[in-house]
């Protein structure tokens, strides 16, 4: 059976991408002062420099700035004015000052699935902004343990497994990601919540999986998820048995 039901933040707990959707919509506008943005594929480059530097600045508003301005020295062929650089910093500050607003019903689901397993935030991004949103989400209080990493792989999930003493096979995580949130658990032995968000990053898209996986099941939103986790607990416990 489930011991241990983690819950990713961004786009799961508290809304985050269309924030980072509208920064980059400001910052094709702003480009294209200087160029043809269809013609220069803006957003092709943007996405390609932020997996360069994923390594980098890893994930988060302020790597997206610094890889914003790259993008916009590099497209313009180093004609942007300094006025629009600064334009470009400040983008990348309005993401990290956005107010933390819960998803409807998450912190409902959140308390039920609580009140039969032991629960952990798993999120990844930049520290201080996301402990930020973990102690504004008012949620922080529901879980035994707060993990904020660099990347979400099968390491890092059995790393935090190990902590808690657990296998994969007692570990289910529930997040809006196939990539990050779901087939690395998939992958070490684990189960998977999927909970589609209306907008993803294109970085998160790329997975393996193909959503009809058996130890995965999907939801329309947090109000399916005390069910999903419950069904997966039964078919966990069925497994061992078995």
């Amino acid at each position: 059976m489930l011991e241990l039901i983690g819950f990713d933040g961004d786009d799961t707990l508290w809304h985050s991408e269309g924030y980072y959707q509208a920064a980059g919509a400001e910052f094709a506008a702003i480009l294209g002062r200087y160029v043809d943005v269809a013609d220069r594929h803006v957003q092709d480059s943007m996405l390609a420099t932020e997996r360069r530097n994923l390594g980098l600045f890893g994930y988060g508003a302020k790597g997206m700035t610094l890889s914003m301005v790259e993008t916009a020295i590099a497209i313009t062929d180093a004609r942007i004015d300094a006025r629009d650089i600064h334009r470009i910093v400040q983008l990348g500050k309005t993401v990290l000052e956005h107010p933390v607003e819960l998803l409807p019903g998450i912190r409902a689901a959140v308390e039920a699935v609580a009140a039969v397993h032991a629960i952990v935030l798993i999120t990844k991004g930049d520290l201080a902004h996301q402990e930020k949103k973990v102690a504004q989400s008012g949620l922080a209080d529901l879980f035994h343990r707060i993990e904020i990493v660099s990347e979400k792989n099968e390491a890092t999930y059995r790393r935090v497994l190990g902590e808690f003493g657990l296998q994969p096979a007692q570990f289910a995580m529930v997040g809006n990601s196939l990539r990050s949130d779901i087939e690395p658990v998939l992958a070490i032995g684990g189960w998977g919540v999927h909970m589609p968000y209306h907008v993803t990053w294109a970085h998160e898209l790329e997975t393996g999986l193909d959503g009809q996986e058996q130890r995965l099941v999907s939801v329309d939103g947090p109000a399916g998820v005390p069910a999903a986790v419950a069904r997966l607990d039964a078919l966990a416990a069925t497994s061992v048995a078995a």
